[in-house]
């Protein structure tokens, strides 16, 4: 007799755990959300006030939520982005370039980019801020100025004021790259003229100081010669002629070849050495 009530408890206990279970099986994608790597989320509150800004974002990982809420991602990876830009230069000369930044949205700052900017933030404020920044700094240089070693200081330039403008609507800047100038055809050629007549003239400056150089050891070397023979012709005295003269006559003496050798019958009474073998 008491077998039927505990049959009746068992299915009341089955019962009531499949009123539990059931929901959460059937509203288990809105109960759970994953954020996959390299991503974050903003919980949006649907009976509350939106994204909380005071609210960290989701971090990449499995999360439970109320099913009624909202979650926004945002890959927070660094990203890429390359813009073909025609600016006009100080003079007023068209300049094409490629402008390429690495950016990513700032995490601490996540929920106000949802607010106040958006998921298609890209659009809304990179694009628009490559284009301004890049004409305002390129209309205060002339195009020369851009094969110079001023190309630096023009692309940090653009980097400093871009990175200030990104970070106003909370995003990261990590890098800017300058590449592919290319100026009016009219230009390049003029400039390139511009540098065979400067290295012409750096040429020319350098044979003229060579041949300079050269004169100047010429001059240098001549005056050592004068000197020379001035000390050489200034020590030579008659006496000086006559003992070397003898010193002479005394190594010929002792040589194995036969010669006459006449003392006192040559000039100034140098001795006079007659033939030989």
């Amino acid at each position: 007799m008491n077998a039927q009530p505990q049959m009746n408890g068992r299915f009341r206990g089955l019962l009531l755990g499949l009123i539990v279970v059931l929901p959460v099986l059937l509203f288990w994608n809105t109960l759970t959300v994953t954020i996959p790597s390299g991503h974050a989320g903003l919980l949006f509150h649907t009976f509350g006030d939106g994204v909380d800004v005071e609210e960290a974002p989701m971090m990449s990982g499995f999360h439970f939520k109320a099913p009624w809420n909202k979650v926004y991602e945002y890959e927070i990876r660094q990203k890429e982005r390359m813009e073909a830009l025609n600016v006009l230069s100080s003079n007023l000369l068209k300049i094409e370039m490629d402008m390429t930044i690495f950016y990513q949205p700032d995490l601490a700052q996540l929920p106000q980019l949802e607010i106040e900017r958006g998921r298609n933030y890209e659009e809304k404020v990179i694009t628009p801020a490559m284009r301004s920044v890049a004409r305002e700094v390129i209309a205060k240089y002339l195009p020369e100025e851009f094969n110079t070693t001023k190309r630096e200081e023009i692309q940090a330039e653009i980097e400093a004021e871009l990175s200030a403008k990104l970070a106003a609507n909370y995003i990261q800047l990590n890098d800017v790259l300058i590449r592919n100038i290319r100026l009016p055809r009219t230009l390049e050629e003029a400039i390139e003229r511009k540098l065979q007549q400067e290295q012409e003239s750096l040429e020319y400056e350098f044979r003229i100081e060579k041949a300079a150089k050269e004169a100047e050891r010429k001059r240098i070397e001549a005056e050592g010669i004068r000197d020379f023979q001035e000390i050489v012709s200034s020590g030579i005295s008659e006496e000086l002629l006559k003992w070397k003269g003898i010193e002479a006559t005394a190594e010929l003496a002792n040589s194995p070849n036969s010669k006459v050798i006449v003392i006192g019958s040559g000039e100034d009474g140098l001795p006079l050495i007659l033939g030989g073998d």
